[in-house]
């Protein structure tokens, strides 16, 4: 298959690209900043402002990967508006005019990041709970997925992304912030290199949401879409490690994002 991925000279666009290449697909990068000495070629691109020095690429593809994006969950609406929403808008009417016809939309897990304290598996149906700029850029790259796929017949599969660190070799532990609820969330690189490449080459049709997590126990997170969408079932998994400072940390958590407010409504009432 021929496949675009953006972003690819980031962290974990340089891994799936260099993945899918070993795997015999013909790549081709797009980023704003193109890394040197790539077996393929990379092109220099600002996705959030639209320009056919860039769609041209888009001309022949199979499928794109849109993995470019501001990634911080602090990231500000300065930020988050240019280059999560912007540029997810082009990318999409660049690849309907160009007739391409699958996107694999990097979403995240932050899109359900206000459930972190309620009860109940978390599936491609729960209502979406997105607490920061990032969570809702990333809710809102979705439901312009759900459009694109819905007029225009694209296949657009939106694949919510658990934790994948940039550090200590991304393997799990009690140095994972947000306790439980981030190590679960752990997701290794060989299970995101394998569900990434499933959603960009597994037949499928219209707009599909997955999550993408290593099969962690406790976890809350479903599989089941995944496994049904992308016949893709985890290899990796690792149970959370709570030590005391982790229990501490964790429910000064819940008393800030859960039982302070609660008793604060109680005291105030609906119409305060």
């Amino acid at each position: 298959m021929r496949i675009l991925v953006t972003g690819d000279s980031g962290h974990l666009g340089q891994k799936l690209s260099m993945h899918l290449v070993s795997a015999g697909h013909q790549v081709t990068g797009l980023d704003l900043q193109a890394r040197a000495n790539s077996p393929f070629p990379v092109f220099t691109a600002d996705l959030s402002r639209y320009s056919e020095a860039w769609t041209a690429a888009f001309a022949g593809q199979d499928a794109i990967i849109h993995l470019a994006a501001d990634r911080a969950p602090e990231a500000n609406w300065a930020s988050v508006i240019p280059n999560n929403i912007d540029a997810v808008l082009n990318l999409f009417e660049a690849a309907r005019s160009h007739k391409v016809p699958r996107i694999v939309f990097a979403s995240s897990n932050w899109v359900l990041g206000g459930h972190r304290f309620s009860e109940g598996p978390l599936g491609a149906d729960t209502t979406p709970h997105p607490v920061n700029a990032y969570g809702m850029s990333k809710l809102m790259g979705e439901r312009i997925g759900a459009h694109y796929a819905a007029l225009h017949g694209m296949t657009v599969i939106a694949t919510r992304i658990g934790w994948t660190q940039w550090t200590h070799g991304n393997q799990p532990g009690p140095h994972m912030a947000m306790g439980r609820w981030g190590q679960l969330m752990w997701l290794s690189d060989r299970d995101f290199l394998s569900g990434m490449t499933a959603a960009a080459t597994t037949p499928a049709t219209g707009f599909v949401v997955v999550n993408l997590m290593s099969n962690n126990p406790g976890m809350r997170w479903s599989l089941e879409e995944t496994r049904r969408a992308l016949g893709f079932t985890p290899q990796d998994g690792a149970p959370a490690t709570l030590p005391l400072p982790v229990r501490l940390k964790e429910f000064g958590a819940w008393l800030s994002q859960t039982g302070i407010p609660r008793l604060m409504k109680r005291m105030t009432g609906p119409d305060w």
